[in-house]
């Protein structure tokens, strides 16, 4: 390979350049066509948007329905104080029809709260508690019918029975006494006609009703669980903020120290991890139900079940000693790299101490992406919810007619009324049969490819900007006097100045990668019915290649980017010059930069678990801060997932800039030793504390890998 490398298989090396100063600034606009192409399906993207706002109703989301297709709860309606959605015979919600149409096939009203009585119709009409029966009556209800007629005509429920609101829904009250199942104070109940049946009847048909919207009552109590601990997360989260710039600028002065202590803390956390699970895993031992095996228990949305089996400590217990026993290893073997890769974060360090507004850089990032994401998901919300209602045909006897479309104001006087007396006309679900509604899915398709171009091209940004500066700052050969004004801005202007086109083209190949990945998942769900292990085996391959390929173009875009922040040149000519590059210098990539990647990762690791410990003490009540502080919860790990997800993006956004510092100084320095020799004529321009230790460390890896060979 060396041979290879010296005979110019990986391209030409470099040439002296007497006037080569670093980033070159008489550039040109690159790659055009892509940047007019992406212009183009802003344009496109932006037309979407307006066609998703002016037909879709995000209401439908937030609000349920009753039977007249009419919101419950919204305000500036005739039920702005009816937020609860009422079903007249919940046992008809287990129907299969509720899992096609997600409605039920029962007459459905806005009240203004649940029934909190067990009450007969029968028994209401010739009692004082008719006047509080009627409310759960149509709209609009007067006495003037029979009791057939009225139960017929599903005027009234047949019975009411206590409940308790559920996702805006109205669901029966069932509880356990004593090991009999009861809904209030009654096991029995009479459905309306003269008999009673027993509640166990009802409780099957309420709990098919509660799958349907058993995610849904599950992200509920999560959301509810946002409402109370909102502000401990942001707490949290800036805590982790805090964190993460008290060890960046730790580590621009004290580059070495803080690199081990580091090293060392995450060890110790993850020693404490492993020593509190065997703690939890002996305390268990004897109590009743604690060796009940995960396998048994199955899925529980109540994940706080599982902290009380023996088996999930030890399972926590053996990932966290892998986990120790993984990273000592490689301290050991990489011991002689980790002082390279110091080397080379002592020399980022400063260059992030000439640049100090990189820091700042993310929050810009941060922005951009949030704007994605944001536009992303609305317009998602709006074409989701931009179909229309569909009303049908719903009868309990045997009409032909039943599931036809039709007309709620036409349908008392048309021809079906007729022929189906006990029909009803009803909203059934939202859909449409024009040619907007059938192109609702490639709109969506069209939406999320949009936002992976969008998101990726705002991370190329970035990743130019970041890599001029810090370019700048390596080619200066008097640093810091050399070192031009403003290097951040300058940097930042001319990616977006002369190569919108270049990032456009990578971002767009890279979310041509990851909308494909999109669509593999889609069709692994849907085939996850089917037995054939043939197309399983397939997608499961076909998978894994994608994800591999996604990960080599995002490594390869950001070397191309670097190239694109030094020379100006194209996406294509970048990215082949940087793969050469790195081909020509392979054993110092393996030496460098990998190193320093995993060096980073700890970094995050030992951010990540200290906010991640205090959180778990704080929300499960083992420490208070003041008085009672934590707030009660359904689920404790909501809050401390949130805060630990939330603190790694911080922690990655302040280390990501010296993750692109650090291949941005790897790949000048490659360049540097191809271009000059190091003497007065042909001076280095890297540091001389980095010219020591790297040309060290990389003549012995070269010795290492010839005497292998």
């Amino acid at each position: 390979m060396e041979d290879e490398r010296k005979n110019g298989a990986y391209g030409t090396p470099q040439k002296y350049d007497p006037t080569f100063k670093g980033p070159i600034y008489n550039r040109g606009c690159t790659d055009v066509i892509c940047c007019v192409f992406l212009l183009l399906a802003i344009v496109g993207y932006v037309a979407v948007g307006i066609i998703a706002w002016t037909h879709g109703d995000p209401r439908k989301v937030i609000y349920p329905t009753d039977s007249r297709g009419e919101f419950c709860g919204q305000k500036g309606t005739k039920n702005e104080n009816k937020p609860y959605l009422f079903y007249f015979n919940i046992v008809k919600c287990a129907s299969p029809l509720v899992l096609l149409e997600f409605q039920c096939p029962t007459p459905q009203i806005c009240v203004e709260k649940c029934p909190d009585r067990y009450l007969t119709y029968l028994n209401a009409r010739s009692s004082r508690d008719f006047e509080y029966y009627k409310q759960f009556c149509v709209p609009g209800f007067k006495d003037n019918k029979g009791v057939a007629e009225v139960l017929r005509d599903g005027d009234c429920p047949a019975v009411l029975i206590p409940s308790k609101p559920l996702a805006r829904r109205c669901f029966p009250a069932i509880h356990a006494h004593k090991g009999v199942l009861m809904v209030g104070n009654e096991t029995t109940y009479e459905d309306g006609h003269g008999s009673r049946k027993n509640i166990t009847d009802l409780v099957e048909g309420a709990k098919k009703a509660n799958g349907v919207l058993e995610a849904r009552q599950l992200a509920m109590r999560i959301f509810e669980d946002y409402t109370v601990s909102w502000y401990w997360i942001i707490i949290g989260l800036v805590i982790a903020m805090a964190m993460s710039l008290l060890f960046i600028i730790l580590l621009r002065f004290l580059a070495g120290i803080m690199v081990w202590v580091m090293i060392i803390m995450v060890i110790l956390v993850l020693g404490y991890g492993i020593f509190h699970c065997y703690m939890e895993y002996s305390r268990l031992r004897g109590e009743a139900g604690s060796d009940v095996s995960l396998v048994d228990l199955g899925f529980q949305t109540d994940f706080r079940v599982y902290l009380h089996l023996r088996q999930t400590w030890l399972a926590f217990m053996i990932i966290l000693s892998i986990l120790e026993v993984i990273i000592i290893l490689l301290l050991i073997f990489l011991r002689k790299r980790i002082l390279i890769a110091i080397a080379l974060i002592k020399e980022a360090s400063r260059a992030v101490g000439y640049v100090m507004c990189s820091l700042l850089y993310p929050l810009v990032t941060f922005f951009l992406l949030c704007l994605c994401i944001a536009y992303w998901a609305s317009t998602a919300v709006f074409l989701s919810t931009s179909n229309e209602a569909v009303y049908k045909i719903f009868d309990d006897s045997s009409c032909s007619l039943t599931a036809k479309t039709c007309n709620p104001e036409t349908f008392p006087s048309s021809n079906e009324s007729r022929l189906c007396p006990n029909a009803r006309c009803q909203f059934a679900f939202y859909g449409g049969e024009s040619g907007y509604h059938r192109a609702l899915l490639g709109l969506q398709i069209f939406n999320a490819f949009m936002f992976f171009w969008l998101a990726n091209f705002v991370l190329a940004l970035g990743q130019v900007t970041l890599a001029g500066a810090f370019a700048s700052y390596y080619w200066a050969l008097r640093k810091p006097d050399d070192l031009p004004a403003f290097p951040l801005f300058s940097a930042f202007g001319r990616a977006l100045r002369y190569h919108t086109g270049s990032l456009a083209f990578g971002a767009l190949i890279l979310a041509i990668v990851q909308i494909i990945r999109v669509i593999l998942e889609y069709l692994d769900q849907r085939l996850k019915a089917a037995e054939n292990k043939f197309a399983k085996c397939l997608m499961t391959c076909l998978k894994c290649c994608f994800w591999c390929l996604e990960k080599f173009i995002k490594f390869l875009n950001r070397n191309a980017y670097i190239m694109i922040a030094i020379y100006g040149t194209n996406f294509c000519t970048s990215a082949r010059n940087a793969f050469f590059l790195l081909m020509r210098n392979i054993i110092r990539v393996a030496v460098l930069d990998k190193v320093t990647d995993f060096l980073f990762l700890l970094g995050k690791l030992l951010i990540v678990g200290s906010v991640g410990i205090l959180a778990f003490f704080f929300f499960t009540h083992r420490i208070r801060i003041v008085q009672d502080t934590a707030p009660p919860l359904n689920y404790y790990w909501v809050p401390i997932l949130t805060v630990i997800v939330g603190s790694y993006l911080i922690a990655h956004g302040f280390f990501s800039v010296y993750g692109m510092c650090v291949d941005t100084l790897f790949l000048c320095f490659c360049e540097d030793l191809e271009r000059n020799d190091g003497s007065q004529e042909r001076p280095y321009f890297m540091s001389p504390e980095l010219r020591d230790i790297l040309l060290k460390g990389s003549a012995e890896e070269g010795k290492r890998a010839e005497a292998e060979e």
